[in-house]
């Protein structure tokens, strides 16, 4: 539809000039795309492992390069759960080549952005900045990994700022809500504890913590550099082997080496934490959802979209899309919802997040949910599915606006799956997948399947887990 109306607007802007006015004929610019080798992604592998990827687009003033460690929180016990995180914010406080000053001086004078993030399963130190300035912020991001300082002064200052951050986190009940989600489907495993950790352990984490975090986890085999925009992959490779030759080639199979790579098994459970002076009720549902490579990846995503999202702030809010939206909205059943599939290297959760301040009308509000899920299983139209499929198409593509997002794009997916799929490559996929698919897809995941609950808030009115596992197998 939008390609018709474009298309109708340039041939109205096409109409013969008026009388008086001379017009140089229509030429074709110079922004059409061209097919060349490079611009697909390139990678090569390094004697000691480390993988260097990147995308050349010569037509780019600017790259972001980055390094995604196969290592984030789950790579922790729980005695050192939040370890990643402290030195997330250690990087930047100076190594044995800057100190923290000349650090923050080096970059403001090229004008780049250096930042870093920690999931549960990663770790990302990535830098933009203009072309030339690329070989210079690669040998930052080298010497910030392998020589920082770890000075007993900074952990301090440092220890500081996460717990006030960790303050923060808890305030925010989106969070909140998730975190447990995740410790109760994944009891006593590494994939369910925060990325903070506890209080209590970032008290006490120590160097030596933070030294052997790195030493079991900061390994060649278990790293990317990853190059997007105007770098030459030729280039990047070079700058690696000039910059990371000296890293371990491959990690020691400590015991949270070993937990790590444990496939988590998912715990039908709930819980909750009444707190009468939140207004409102914030409840997450999930089962089991699908992993990085698993088959049904891009499935459990078209099924997500046909649930879809709803927010009643907005102005659009009683056209949304999806059925369960219409019927929230019709019957003043929630503030908003939010459909989601959470994807993890060996497992994942996929399910619902609710917020409503008509406590009166939680299990209302939870029933339609849940029979929406089993509706998935039973009757799916074309219709939905096209439009699920048309969403999640451009969501995708409009998430990799940039050369920091593409950059992201391609850590992630090398560092889980060992290879990347491009967006036409994805968008065929998507195109495949038809009702039958979906409804294939929510008979062996949603129906009939335990559930994990987290709810927070006013929630004294959330039925018993029984009842609401009963609603899993729901005939319409």
């Amino acid at each position: 539809m939008a390609s018709r109306r474009l298309a109708l607007n340039l041939r109205q802007g096409l109409k013969a000039p008026r009388a008086g006015l001379s017009l140089p004929p229509l030429r074709r610019g110079l922004a059409t795309p061209v097919a060349a080798p490079g611009l697909k992604v390139q990678s090569t592998t390094l004697k000691n492992g480390l993988t260097v990827a990147s995308h050349y687009s010569p037509y780019a003033q600017t790259s972001t390069v980055g390094v995604w460690i196969d290592a984030g929180s789950r790579a922790e016990t729980a005695e050192t759960n939040g370890t990643a995180h402290f030195l997330e914010h250690l990087a930047f406080k100076g190594t044995t080549k800057r100190t923290q000053h000349q650090l923050e001086l080096e970059i403001e004078n090229l004008g780049a952005h250096l930042n870093a993030y920690t999931s549960r399963e990663n770790t990302v130190y990535f830098a933009k900045s203009l072309n030339n300035d690329v070989p210079q912020c690669v040998d930052i991001l080298a010497d910030i990994l392998q020589n920082s300082k770890l000075e007993e002064s900074a952990i301090e200052r440092e220890r500081d700022v996460i717990l006030r951050e960790s303050e923060e986190v808890e305030k925010q009940l989106e969070e909140v809500v998730f975190d447990h989600l995740h410790a109760t489907a994944f009891q006593q495993q590494a994939l369910g504890r925060t990325i903070l950790g506890p209080r209590e352990n970032i008290q006490e984490i120590t160097r030596t913590e933070l030294t052997n975090y790195i030493k079991n986890n900061y390994t060649a085999d278990r790293m990317v550099l990853v190059g997007a925009g105007g770098i030459p992959h030729e280039q990047l490779v070079e700058l690696a082997e000039k910059n990371f030759t000296k890293l371990p080639g491959t990690s020691p199979h400590t015991g949270a080496y070993l937990q790590s790579k444990k496939r988590s098994d998912f715990i039908g459970s709930d819980v909750r934490i009444r707190d009468d002076t939140i207004p409102t009720a914030n409840i997450a549902i999930a089962v089991e959802g699908v992993s990085w490579h698993d088959d049904d990846y891009y499935t459990a995503l078209v099924a997500q979209a046909i649930v879809g999202n709803y927010d009643k702030a907005l102005g659009n809010a009683p056209h949304q899309g999806s059925k369960l939206s219409g019927l929230v909205h019709k019957h003043e059943l929630a503030n908003s919802f939010m459909s989601f599939s959470t994807s993890y290297s060996d497992t994942g959760l996929w399910g619902i997040y609710l917020v409503s301040d008509q406590l009166t009308r939680i299990d209302d509000l939870i029933h339609f949910a849940l029979r929406e899920w089993s509706r998935l299983s039973i009757n799916v139209t074309q219709a939905e599915v096209e439009r699920a499929k048309a969403q999640l198409k451009a969501s995708i593509l409009l998430s990799l606006d940039g050369t920091t997002a593409v950059a992201e794009d391609i850590g992630r997916q090398i560092i889980t799956t060992g290879s990347r799929l491009s967006p036409g490559e994805i968008e065929r996929i998507i195109d495949n997948i038809t009702e039958k698919d979906v409804m294939d897809f929510a008979n062996r995941k949603l129906w009939d399947q335990d559930i994990a609950v987290s709810a927070v808030g006013s929630v004294e009115d959330v039925f018993d887990y029984a009842r609401l596992r009963a609603d899993m197998s729901r005939n319409i």
